[in-house]
């Protein structure tokens, strides 16, 4: 599991602990049950640099082979989920996230896809807004 403490606030913006939130699904323990949720628990891994999170939980089929860059500057700051839209297997999520490079203010609009194999969901790429 990702070494964060567990009375420390999720970075996903939700109300619940680390541990009682993404640190579920982050460790395994637990299948991120909406594609909503998924989504949240990836956020929280690249504020983690939890690579082999975001290698997990991407469709090998759209995987790049370089998820995250482990000296990357960026400071993610917040989270906000704008629509969670789901059909059966396909969900869409579209979110705002915020974050620092070098100091440097910068937001990611995105609306995600994610497919659904063998009841776990998977990210499958987005298009930024």
């Amino acid at each position: 599991m990702v070494d964060k403490a567990h009375s420390d606030a999720c970075p996903c913006g939700s109300e619940k602990q680390f541990a009682d939130c993404c640190g579920l699904y982050l460790s395994g323990s637990v299948v991120a049950p909406t594609a909503e949720a998924l989504m949240r628990s990836r956020y929280t891994a690249y504020t983690l640099n939890d690579e082999a999170y975001l290698r997990a939980t991407w469709d090998e089929r759209t995987c790049p082979q370089d998820c995250i860059t482990h000296d990357d500057p960026t400071k993610w700051l917040g989270l906000e989920v704008k629509q969670h839209t789901q059909d059966g297997d396909a969900a869409t999520v579209e979110f705002v996230a915020r974050y620092k490079i070098n100091g440097r203010a910068h937001k990611l609009h995105e609306v995600s896809r994610f497919v659904r194999y063998d009841g776990k969901w998977f990210y499958v790429n987005g298009i930024i807004h």
